[in-house]
């Protein structure tokens, strides 16, 4: 195996693996998003990213297919059951909302650095389209994460008033 192959080899593994990603992400947005019930510019984002997330899945299977590959059902179904799990983690705390909004901006974080690898890997293979592609996806996590580094002191505040009042503020 020549050099190229191996790096062509090794961004279509982690084009699978980022599709796997998105798969998680799929599965987490949409448990949390159904849970938000008091948090309506919180639960709205999410929507609107979730609808993202699911786009970028079917960007990065383009990515595959074009390359001669296809997703990792395994990875794809594991992923999806990881969000699940990790969805019904939050059901059973009382600050659900908060510690969502952290996990989620964390997410964000290792999709940004997962794009931003995928970007240097297409391009040192020479694939300007998966690097295009790549570009795009990364710009819409940067936004998200952006978005919610910004408004997460607001979620908590709301929570903590919420909860101080005595009213539901898990959700």
């Amino acid at each position: 195996m020549t050099k190229t192959e191996s790096m062509e080899g090794t961004l279509l593994d982690w084009l699978r693996d980022a599709h796997a990603m998105e798969k998680h992400a799929e599965q987490m947005l949409s448990n949390t998003a159904t849970r938000l019930e008091h948090y309506p510019e919180l639960r709205a984002k999410i929507e609107r990213h979730l609808e993202q997330t699911r786009s970028q899945a079917d960007r990065l299977q383009t990515c595959i297919e074009r390359r001669g590959g296809s997703t990792s059902t395994f990875k794809d179904t594991a992923a999806q059951l990881l969000g699940f799990g990790q969805a019904l983690t939050g059901v059973f705390t009382s600050d659900e909302v908060v510690k969502a909004s952290i996990a989620s901006f964390a997410f964000e974080q290792m999709e940004v650095a997962t794009y931003k690898g995928l970007i240097t890997a297409a391009e040192s293979v020479g694939d300007a389209a998966t690097k295009e592609v790549c570009q795009g996806i990364l710009a819409e996590e940067q936004e998200m994460a952006g978005w919610l580094d910004e408004n997460l002191p607001g979620v908590v505040r709301t929570f903590l008033a919420r909860d101080a009042r005595g009213t539901s503020a898990k959700h």
